[in-house]
């Protein structure tokens, strides 16, 4: 699953890397700047990988191979339906991403190309969201890493064949990703057609969807919050200059390191603890939250002894800019100790996933954003002078962390597993 995660982010990698190499450097900044977009949506709806893992390993602990079918038909209902949405929305899409960016006139026309060829796959990535959910809720974590290693090299070929080749640049890079999206759905798909039922037996349960429904709403609440949180990190960060700016998202980097193992043991705890809880055995539970807790922790207190002797190393293979490393060797103690504090809120989102819990999830981060991460951003920025305030967006997103981690447990704390755990809740 780890490795799965390292691969996932290859994508827009592989096209930049290629099309850096170009000798126009617009066309770098636009495919840069139509992936940004593209990547923004598609994560907004990681919800359907969520709520169909969750389902799903409830529905394999309990052995209720007609329920896995009923998760795959609705889940696909809505990963189409959605994609087709947004697909359909594209102009609108645009239009709100320059009305935020305001990029110059031809930047402006090769990204709204690029974006718009990506978003004609865009029912294809989403059924590739729920094709993810049904391998790890199955526990088939090699699969999954074989799907997403077979995207990057559809991709790479691709790349090749289209922007090399054929010389179409930015449209050539949106090409390649929207037929890696293709062909791994369609890939996707065969790998789970044990849970695809017969024409003759689609039947469309009206009750369930709204519930399964209700669950990627809260889920989505949850990482729109998520999201809105890291934009003001960074739009707070603009006001300190160009250097502050280019230090954080050089740091940033490190999040996203922690980030690839630490989800890795949540998506652990997500396949895990759903497969007991669909047999309704408690004490499995209990025994799965012990160890992945200890991993969790291990993991993390590896993060920190990383940063804390090789950061410097890591921030200059990052840039070579004498001010931009100066800044960010200021603000690296910040990420030294992200790691022990962070780790809970990916800890217990696997946990949460694995539970079915969305609804306490969405709150949590809810209490989380609103009540802790906003008002320190507030108040540090108040209370610090200029030049140590960026101090302050730091601390504001570890107390962010830390409170997601916190009031998760406290939740679960105030509750009984057996409450949370009927016999079989898949049936």
């Amino acid at each position: 699953m780890i490795i799965s995660n390292i691969a996932a982010p290859l994508l827009g990698l592989v096209d930049t890397a290629i099309i850096g190499h170009l000798p126009q450097s617009i066309y770098l900044s636009a495919v840069a700047l139509g992936a940004m977009t593209v990547s923004f949506i598609f994560l907004l709806a990681i919800f359907l990988r969520m709520t169909t893992t969750a389902e799903i390993a409830a529905a394999f602990g309990a052995a209720n191979h007609q329920a896995q079918q009923r998760v795959v038909l609705h889940g696909l209902a809505l990963a189409v339906g959605l994609g087709m949405i947004f697909w359909l929305l594209t102009p609108v899409v645009i239009d709100l991403a320059w009305w935020l960016i305001e990029p110059s006139a031809e930047l402006k026309r090769l990204a709204s190309s690029y974006i718009s060829i990506r978003l004609i796959a865009a029912p294809a990535a989403l059924i590739n969201l729920l094709v993810l959910g049904v391998l790890l809720g199955r526990q088939q974590a090699r699969h999954a890493m074989a799907l997403v290693i077979f995207t990057n090299a559809v991709n790479v070929i691709a790349d090749v064949v289209l922007i090399l080749g054929l010389q179409l640049n930015v449209k050539g890079a949106a090409w390649a990703s929207a037929a890696a999206e293709i062909s791994t759905a369609l890939l996707g798909l065969w790998l789970i057609r044990d849970t695809l039922p017969g024409l003759r037996r689609w039947q469309f349960d009206i009750h369930y969807f709204k519930r399964f429904a209700q669950m990627n709403r809260d889920v989505f609440i949850r990482s729109l919050l998520l999201q809105l949180c890291m934009a003001t990190m960074t739009g707070y960060a603009a006001r300190f200059g160009a250097v502050v700016v280019a230090a954080n998202a050089v740091l940033m980097q490190f999040l996203m390191l922690i980030s690839l193992g630490l989800d890795g043991i949540a998506y652990a705890v997500e396949a895990l603890l759903g497969a007991a809880r669909g047999r309704g055995d408690t004490q499995k539970i209990r025994y799965w939250m012990k160890l992945t807790l200890l991993w969790s922790v291990i993991f993390s207190l590896a993060y920190c002894m990383v940063f804390w002797l090789a950061g410097e190393f890591i921030i200059r293979l990052l840039t070579d800019l004498p001010d931009v490393i100066a800044a960010s060797l200021v603000y690296l103690p910040w990420l030294v100790v992200l790691p022990l504090v962070g780790h809970w809120s990916y800890y217990f989102d696997g946990v949460f996933i694995g539970l079915g819990l969305t609804q306490a999830m969405r709150d949590t981060m809810a209490v989380s954003a609103l009540a802790v991460f906003l008002p320190a951003v507030a108040i540090s920025q108040w209370l610090l002078e200029k030049e140590s305030a960026n101090h302050g967006l730091w601390l504001a997103l570890s107390l962010f962390l830390l409170a997601r981690g916190v009031s998760q447990w406290l939740y679960l704390k105030q509750r009984s597993l057996t409450s949370l755990v009927p016999d079989h809740p898949s049936k």
